[in-house]
């Protein structure tokens, strides 16, 4: 029951296209790839330079503005 046959694959593969459409799955992969290259594109971007470059271009609120205040709820343990 764990093994399929080439015919069961060809079975789900006439199915999908039926339900999707071959224009459809084309542009679902050609989606993916691009997500795979973008992906892989910012992983090679993260040398120690381009963190620290990211880093320095986060700023804090500008002199003058109060920071937003955080709620700080405290907790107690039960013993």
């Amino acid at each position: 029951m764990g093994e399929f046959s080439i015919w069961h694959w060809l079975v789900v593969l006439l199915v999908v296209l039926l339900l999707f459409g071959g224009g459809k799955m084309s542009s679902l992969m050609g989606d993916f790839a691009n997500g795979i290259k973008a992906f892989r594109k910012n992983m090679a971007d993260d040398t120690p330079e381009a963190v620290e470059a990211s880093a320095a271009s986060i700023s804090g609120p500008a002199a003058g503005e109060a920071a937003p205040r955080t709620q700080v709820r405290e907790t107690t343990e039960a013993h």
